[in-house]
């Protein structure tokens, strides 16, 4: 039977490593994503992590740990950009790759020894790869399995490299914490610390009957994971099923008409997105979080699919209109899902005018996309962004 080698590559610091490779001066810094007060760090370069700085860290938590740090509000279309190069030199490997995020991968090499080598021969020359394409650091794991391979790949972070064969697997598991499977949470990994289980290889001192009455089926899930047992196959092709942008705000605000501006900018964002993708959506949602932490979510759905800019805002500020703001809202955004093709010719426009009014929208839209394209995002504006506005020019963390 053939061994099956599963790859998992995950890039190392990622924002915070685009942000140095663009910006030389960066580098052998300690750089943080991440700039409002009210938010938390999305990313932070090794030398920020060894001030303690972590991702979902609160910024303003940082701040303190790490006061010289260099706080960046992040390029998000940047990071999708390299993404996009990353993903296509994996595919130069094997036709079998599932991107898991923005920054990390599975990519089944079964079978692919006689093309490139055994597991530390493809595992190092897709390191390799990664770097000469994009100028970043990656690690791989490599392992039969999905499960272990993601968990190697964090084992000589940064640039590194491991390994576990088959016969690696049960000296591996033995001494594996639980907490590194994928899956585990906080409260499995209480109730499997009252039973104490503190690796794998404690679990399989009970039986699989016995997991299941403490945790349910997940119990049986856990115990198939400790005999590295893991069928999950990589999964090509995995389609989106909503794109949304969200902001929390610089200061809570009960304003609709501030509320409506960054609505109008995450519907760009959104609508851009959809575009590139070729997809529209029936459902547009509506999210938003009080000061309280309350937080409602409110759908409408079109008649047709959709990936035009105004007509996202029009129905997320129609949303937002119906909602109460007895108390201010700290965090706001926009959805669109239920994807099919937008089509040519929607069945309800049969007045020429409106029509004609759809096609110039839909034009308008493509146009500012090849504007941003090659002259980035605030290239140009629409009136309703115009610095002086109420709304997104500079504050807020990019959800």
């Amino acid at each position: 039977m053939t061994t099956r080698h599963i790859a998992h590559v995950d890039m190392d610091a990622y924002f915070a490593s685009v942000e140095q490779l663009d910006d030389p001066s960066l580098r052998g810094r300690p750089v943080i994503i991440g700039v409002s007060d009210r938010g938390v760090v999305s990313a932070a370069s090794y030398e920020a992590r060894a001030f303690g700085v972590r991702s979902a860290m609160p910024v303003v938590q940082a701040r303190r740990l790490c006061p010289e740090g260099v706080f960046l509000p992040g390029r998000y279309a940047r990071y999708k950009e390299l993404s996009r190069a990353i993903m296509a030199c994996l595919a130069e490997f094997s036709p079998l790759v599932e991107p898991a995020s923005i920054d990390e991968a599975y990519v089944d090499m079964t079978g692919a020894r006689t093309l490139f080598g055994d597991p530390h021969r493809f595992g190092t020359r897709m390191r390799e790869a990664v770097f000469e394409a994009t100028g970043l650091s990656c690690s791989v794991g490599v392992a039969p399995v999905r499960f272990l391979a993601k968990i190697a790949s964090d084992y000589h972070k940064p640039g590194g490299l491991t390994v576990v064969t088959r016969e690696d697997m049960a000296a591996f598991l033995a001494v594996l914490p639980v907490g590194k499977i994928p899956g585990v949470g906080r409260r499995t990994l209480e109730a499997l610390d009252l039973l104490g289980i503190r690796t794998a290889g404690d679990m399989l001192a009970h039986s699989p009957e016995f997991l299941a009455r403490r945790l349910g089926a997940s119990g049986l899930d856990l115990y198939d994971k400790a005999r590295g047992i893991d069928p999950s196959p990589v999964v090509t092709g995995r389609e989106a099923k909503s794109v949304s942008a969200e902001n929390t705000l610089d200061k809570d605000s009960a304003s609709r008409e501030v509320l409506a501006v960054w609505l109008l900018r995450q519907a760009e964002r959104v609508g851009r997105e959809l575009r590139r993708k070729g997809l529209g959506g029936r459902t547009v949602t509506l999210k938003l979080k009080y000061s309280d932490f309350r937080q409602i979510t409110r759908s409408k759905t079109l008649p047709e699919p959709t990936d035009c800019d105004e007509t996202i805002f029009g129905v997320a500020r129609e949303l937002l209109s119906a909602v109460p703001l007895d108390r201010p809202a700290r965090l706001v955004g926009v959805g669109v899902s239920g994807f099919h093709a937008v089509p040519r010719r929607l069945s309800l426009w049969h007045d020429p005018a409106v029509a004609g009014e759809a096609r110039r929208t839909r034009g308008l839209d493509r146009a500012i996309d090849a504007i941003r394209d090659r002259f980035g995002r605030e290239a140009i504006l629409r009136g309703r962004l115009f610095p002086g506005k109420p709304g997104p020019r500079g504050g807020g963390a990019d959800g």
